[in-house]
């Protein structure tokens, strides 16, 4: 048996859960239902890739997917890195944040980290399911015992501005999560922060970035739009965004 039919073999014996309908975390007065893969399963590295490439993601060690009969509107996507070229806007963002420093860290719990990422949610995201005044939840959130996880870290001079929760895949980079310091308006450092995930991918040769779901109707993913080279998962199969 090949590695791959090996693979698909695993795969097709993993158990998925399906969860009552809860309101949907992105479109209000919606109810939302999920997929989970069995969090008692022997995941690793490869599976966890393969079920990304599929359109699943992960909070912590659940990965899922939604699986709304009504509502097709969360579309996974990921950006092509050979076909990414930055527009205008973009490099305005990276001349803006010249002066910022970014370095790759294993993964690690920080009070420092968990600080920025109090007050982002506190500001940017009111009453978000997410807020939390326990560090081992954000622990929990961040990290897992199979995966690659690193943090990148953006600073201006010796201050903390911005932290991507970054995994390590077989075919990419997956932007977990992104927090920075939310009363800094002006630089765009959520996009910043994917531009250098996108550079990074580039240098190690991995061919995607992972940006997680984009939904038409959402302000707050409008910014994936906007990005060249991106493409979107039908169920089936990855193809170019129009």
């Amino acid at each position: 048996m090949t590695a791959n039919n090996e693979l698909l073999s695993i795969l097709q014996d993993l158990r998925f859960y399906i969860t009552p309908q809860h309101a949907c975390s992105y479109l209000p007065r919606e109810d939302a239902v999920t997929l989970f893969a069995d969090p008692n399963a022997m995941m690793n590295e490869r599976m966890y890739s393969t079920l990304v490439s599929l359109g699943f993601r992960r909070s912590g060690e659940h990965i899922y997917r939604p699986h709304c009969q009504a509502c097709q509107q969360c579309i996974p996507v990921r950006i092509a890195v050979n076909r990414f070229v930055p527009n205008r806007s973009q490099r305005r963002t990276q001349q803006r944040n010249r002066d910022i420093k970014a370095q790759w860290h294993d993964a690690f719990f920080s009070s420092e980290h968990f600080r920025l990422y109090k007050q982002y949610l506190k500001v940017r995201h009111v009453g978000s399911s997410m807020a939390t005044d326990d560090p081992e939840q954000y622990r929990r959130m961040m990290l897992t015992h199979w995966g690659s996880t690193r943090l990148l870290e953006l600073r201006n001079d010796d201050r903390l501005v911005a932290v991507a929760i970054t995994d390590w895949l077989e075919d990419g980079l997956s932007a977990v999560y992104t927090f920075f310091d939310p009363h800094v308006q002006t630089r765009g450092l959520g996009v910043y922060a994917i531009l250098q995930q996108l550079a990074t991918a580039r240098t190690l040769g991995l061919p995607y970035l992972y940006l997680g779901y984009w939904i038409a109707h959402c302000a707050n993913m409008t910014y994936k739009r906007h990005f060249a080279g991106l493409d979107y998962f039908d169920g089936q199969k990855w193809l170019p965004f129009k």
